[in-house]
This record gives structure tokens, C-alpha cells and sequence, in this order.
């Protein structure tokens, strides 16, 4: 194991990666500068890594790093995943500093992609940087796979996955953004954890329409092509899908009930072994439990229309689904159809993917996240969980066994709530906890 040289100003280096406006969504308005501006960025601030790893280019927007290890360790690489794309920022919210001017104040580096996924990004580029200055040669292989798309649920990862599978490169672990280090895990339990996806639920937008006869709104039809509509969203409520405790957070609740004490301890331990009760509880909880057990039904688009006295011919209202772990995207339409219960509402079907399977925590690679965390963060435990939204990952778990995502960032609440949202900030302290956890990953690689 090597004492590595750990470089100063990570905190400045996030910042210049925050300046430059890699908005996925916006790549019709912006371009693609932004995102070669990002590319040679890197190139400028980790000049050994780009001296020292083979760098491929997998469509415009995905960057694979190969980093050769010694072969002392036997079995597939290690594969570590970020993106550098953002979300788009809406100019009517207030921030308290520039979301693309990368402020640093009070110990934290501000701005759009501090938390999502610059920040996580950073600390694997610092960790390999401060390993190669010391002349560290991983046993086995490393691949860094960094995206520019995956928050318009781009294809730059979706190839790169399928590159490495068509060479025959089954990785040993792959570690994208999901989880992070948290202060109360859930509601009743105190304390901090690691909470690491063990799997992430599927995604599916499905488009629901319907025709009704236009004309005059002065004299309208007891059912218009809207109203249809409105009622069969009415009709995809919370309780569409019933709640299912995954083995997955049968695990997380295990694990959780080692680090309580007291009530919640005895309460931990028993909805660990009762998972119709623990999906009654988290269903009854909301918000994230509820999201947990259940598939969730989000209406978020509505058209229909081109004046205020005209009567619509047709109508659509879009919906996304999170599919839970252990069912599937057949199963999610039927569902949907039964739901509606109306012939004359069209479900069709813009996008979808299933949910992953769980990779488990009883193997060497879970081992090892818990033991790079015992260096940079402490006492707190590797807890597992599931990812209820959608990463760049997704693509690995059809031929990796052990996928796993955590980002290794202190996150609070707040700080959690602002990732897509107002003042999105990541702790400078935090960013140098997180490169020394992937520091200590690849160090343990052997």
C-alpha cells in the first residue's frame, strides 16, 4: 500500500469543471463547446492521468480510461462511473450564488453539478492523479467511465458497456453515483450511514391519449377528449401498484437495526423479518419509504387544445414510472391498463427499461466499499439500499454480477434536495473524504 501524495485545491478544480455549462438538455441551444471545453479541461488538470491511461472516445459524450494493473489480482477490473452533463437550471429561481460561477464560500464549492455529478467525478480523477504521482500500479485493471449525456438518458454509457462486453471485459465491480453518506437513513433511526444501491428501479414514460369531438366549448359533451384524460390520471394514484419489501431493503433494515439502540432496534429487527408488514409501514410513511417498496406514478406533461373556447379533438397527458425491484415492464403496462379501465384511452409505451437485480453483500466487492470506507469515513457503515432513480450503471448490470452505487459524499438533507433543484453545494471536506475512499478502493484492489 503506498502513501500517496494528495495534491492541494480540489476545491478550485471543482470549480473551473462547475463554469462550464455541460447541459445535456440544452445541446440544441448550447452545443457541443461546452463539452469539449469540459474534455480538455481535464486534460489540463490531470495531465499524469491522461499521460499514463488509454483514453477512447465511445460516441461524442463518453470518455473510457483504462488504467492496466499488474496482474497480481485475478478476475475482471474494476470499473468506476461518473457524468459530467447537468441538468438544466431554471432562471426564475433564486440563487444565492450563480449556479454556473463555481463560488467557493464557507468551506463549500457552489454551483450546478457540485453533488450531480462533478463532485463525484472529481474525487475518482483526484484519487487516480494522487496514485499515479506515486508511482501506484493497480492489480488489476481499472476503466473510468464518464459520461456526458446520462441526464437525457444518453447512449455515451450505454455503449461503453456494450464495448467492454463484446471484448469479453466482465467487470468485478463497477461503483457509479446513487447512495451517499447520510445522517438519519430513515425517519426513526439516528446516526449516519453509507447507504449503497444495491439495484435501481426501472424507468417508463408512457403517453396517454384520447380523441373526443371538437367544437364550440359553449355546449360540451358530459366527456371530452380532456376530461378522459384527466380521469384516467385521476385513476393512476399512490396506491396503483401494491408495496413489496424488496430483499434489498430487508437487508438495508437489518443492517441499520446492528447501529440502533433501544425501540427503534427491536422495530428495525422485526420489519427486517416481516416484509408484508415493512411494505404496509413504508407505504403508509410517503415520500422516499413509500418509493422504496412500491412502484411510484408521476404525472408531469399535459397537451390538448389550441384556444380557450375551442373544444380539443385529442388530449395527452404523459406519465413516468419507477418500476420496482422484482417486477417488470409488462407487468407495469397491464397494470396501467387495469388502472384506467377505459378502452378508449390509447397507453403507449415512449420509453422503458427494467428494473435491475440486486447485486449482493455477502461478497469480496461489497468488502471492499466497506473497507475504503472504514479509512475516509470512520465508523459508519456500508448499509444497502435501493437507487430509485436512474443511473448510467443500468447498462453494466446485464453482465456484471457486482454493480453498485454510492457516491462517497457527505450529504445532508438539504444538500440532498438541492441536487436538480436551488443551491446545489458540496463541503470541500467532504470532496477530500471522498477521494480518500477511492484512493483506498484501488489501493485494496489485490
Amino acid at each position: 500500500m503506498t502513501t500517496s501524495t494528495v495534491r492541494s485545491g480540489i476545491a478550485e478544480r471543482l470549480s473551473q469543471m462547475i463554469r462550464i455549462p455541460t447541459v445535456s438538455a440544452e445541446l440544441d441551444e448550447r452545443g457541443t463547446a461546452p463539452f469539449e471545453a469540459f474534455v480538455a479541461l481535464i486534460a489540463e488538470l490531470y495531465p499524469l492521468t491522461h499521460a499514463k491511461l488509454h483514453l477512447e472516445r465511445h460516441t461524442d459524450f463518453g470518455l473510457l480510461f483504462h488504467w492496466a494493473g499488474s496482474g497480481a489480482a485475478s478476475g475482471g477490473p474494476v470499473v468506476l462511473m461518473a457524468h459530467y452533463d447537468v441538468v438544466p437550471v431554471d432562471e426564475s429561481d433564486d440563487w444565492t450564488h450563480p449556479p454556473f460561477a463555481g463560488v467557493i464560500a464557507d468551506g463549500s464549492v457552489y454551483g450546478r453539478g457540485a453533488l450531480d455529478d462533478k463532485g463525484p467525478l472529481i474525487v475518482v480523477f483526484e484519487a487516480v492523479e494522487n496514485l499515479l504521482a506515486d508511482g501506484f500500479v493497480p492489480p488489476r485493471d481499472v476503466y473510468l467511465s464518464f459520461g456526458g449525456n446520462e441526464e437525457t438518458y444518453g447512449r455515451a454509457a450505454e455503449e461503453i458497456a456494450r464495448v467492454l462486453r463484446d471484448r469479453g471485459i466482465v467487470p468485478w465491480l463497477v461503483v457509479d453515483e446513487g447512495g451517499a453518506v447520510v445522517d438519519a437513513p430513515l425517519p426513526f433511526v439516528p446516526g449516519r450511514a453509507a447507504m449503497i444501491g444495491v439495484g435501481e428501479k426501472g424507468v417508463m414514460t408512457v403517453r396517454l391519449s384520447a380523441r373526443g369531438e371538437g367544437g364550440h366549448a359553449s355546449a360540451p359533451p358530459s366527456l371530452t377528449a380532456v376530461r378522459r384524460v384527466a380521469r384516467a390520471v385521476d385513476r393512476l394514484g399512490p396506491r396503483t401498484f401494491r408495496p413489496r419489501a424488496s430483499k434489498a431493503i430487508l437487508r438495508m433494515l437489518s443492517q441499520l437495526s446492528a447501529q440502533t439502540s433501544g425501540p427503534a432496534r427491536h422495530l428495525l429487527r422485526l420489519l427486517a423479518s416481516t416484509p408484508l408488514l415493512t411494505a404496509q409501514v413504508f407505504a403508509a410513511l410517503g415520500g422516499e419509504p413509500a418509493a422504496l417498496v412500491r412502484t411510484t406514478v408521476a404525472p408531469t406533461m399535459q397537451t390538448g387544445g389550441t384556444a380557450a373556447n375551442v373544444l380539443p379533438s385529442q388530449a395527452s397527458a404523459t406519465v413516468n414510472l419507477r418500476i420496482a425491484l422484482g417486477e417488470t415492464t409488462q407487468q407495469t403496462v397491464y397494470r396501467v391498463r387495469r388502472r384506467i379501465r377505459d378502452p378508449l384511452i390509447a397507453v403507449e409505451v415512449v420509453e422503458a427499461s427494467e428494473p435491475s437485480p440486486e447485486s449482493p453483500t455477502d461478497n469480496a466487492p461489497f468488502a471492499l466499499l466497506a473497507a475504503a470506507l472504514e479509512v475516509s469515513h470512520p465508523g459508519v457503515p456500508a448499509v444497502p439500499y435501493v437507487m430509485m432513480a436512474a443511473t448510467d450503471s443500468r447498462h453494466f448490470h446485464r453482465f456484471s454480477p457486482a454493480v453498485y452505487r454510492f457516491a462517497p459524499l457527505d450529504m445532508s438533507n438539504a444538500q440532498r434536495a438541492s441536487i436538480h433543484g436551488v443551491d446545489e453545494s458540496v463541503e470541500i471536506a467532504a470532496l477530500e473524504r471522498g477521494e480518500r475512499f477511492h484512493r483506498a478502493l484501488l489501493e485494496r484492489l489485490g
